[in-house]
């Protein structure tokens, strides 16, 4: 018989894969892309199940072969937990920047108002001191000194509004910044002015996920009672219960491999391969892939184009894993 290898995404069109896990299409698709062939001739089919039999694609090109089958570079079945970039990859990136920044920044004098004596605006005006201490040293564009509490409520409100008004400009990924901006977000979800959008295939993958197994973490630079109030109230309903737990910039810069060491210290897992991360930046999957992760980059529509040759599989829909 004639196995023509048109592409290495022959997989896809043949849907053939043994009880072991490597069927006709893994051996084709690695045998394209280790040795570019373009047709395989074989005198019998039995011919060609004792090529598969002595076959190993991992030996070819591991990566290929299982990324053929699962979307990624390790088995599905040692595969423990899944991480979640925010922004790019559940949910568009035109949410943020055209529904949730501007509201923060539409309403964080109005916030600030009405809750400056509450305790936890108290802590939020403490890390925007302490941000803009270091700003000014540092020379930050934007950044603005905030009066001592001596010098009035109103004198106070003003120097935060404008620190934050040039944060949020800025898109500055800091805990300062991300701390305020949960707590603004939090009335306009409780108020129903904002809704969570996740993409149409997030719901259904959480669910098999959760289904399946496999703990589901969310990873993002917003606070975590941001990302809480995202898929607590998104249009598909509450998302929580398929969520296994939260982390934010409190366990480190999501562009430090260390942050992502913490991350599988913190999710139980023996091996850092156990744990998969998807996100749509490139230096964040170069900083997980460091720390030992398996990592998979989104493609989403509204996207930052990525280089060529970065090297990473990439998925278009969670449905790919």
């Amino acid at each position: 018989m004639t196995v023509v290898l048109p592409c290495a995404s022959l997989a896809k069109c043949l849907r053939l894969v043994s009880p072991s896990g490597f069927g006709k299409a893994s051996v084709a698709s690695a045998l394209y892309a280790s040795h570019k062939m373009t047709t395989y001739t074989s005198h019998s089919p039995h011919s060609f199940k004792r090529l598969r039999a002595n076959f190993s694609p991992a030996a070819i090109h591991p990566t290929k072969a299982y990324a053929v089958q699962n979307g990624s570079s390790i088995p599905p079945t040692s595969r423990k937990c899944i991480v979640l970039d925010i922004e790019g990859t559940t949910t568009p990136i035109s949410f943020v920047f055209e529904v949730l920044f501007p509201y923060a920044r539409d309403n964080v004098r109005k916030h600030l108002i009405a809750t400056y004596d509450s305790d936890k605006t108290k802590d939020d005006i403490k890390l925007l001191r302490a941000q803009v201490e270091d700003d000014l040293k540092q020379g930050v564009s934007g950044a603005v000194p905030i009066p001592p509490d001596e010098a009035g409520e109103d004198s106070v409100i003003d120097a935060l509004v404008a620190n934050v008004e040039a944060m949020i400009k800025a898109d500055r990924k800091i805990t300062s910044l991300k701390q305020l901006q949960g707590h603004i977000w939090r009335t306009g979800f409780e108020s129903k002015e904002i809704q969570g959008v996740v993409f149409d295939d997030v719901p259904e993958a959480l669910k098999r996920w959760h289904a399946s197994g496999i703990k589901v973490y969310i990873y993002s630079s917003g606070s975590r009672e941001a990302q809480r109030l995202i898929f607590g109230n998104t249009t598909y309903g509450d998302l929580r219960p398929y969520l296994c737990g939260f982390f934010d910039t409190m366990i480190g810069n999501k562009r430090e491999s260390k942050s992502y060491y913490e991350i599988t210290e913190s999710v139980g897992v023996d091996k850092p391969s156990e744990v998969l991360f998807i996100t749509d930046v490139y230096p964040e999957a170069v900083a997980a892939k460091s720390a030992g992760l398996d990592v998979l980059i989104s493609l989403r529509p509204g996207n930052a184009p990525l280089s060529e040759g970065h090297g990473f599989p990439t998925i278009t829909s969670f449905a790919e894993v």
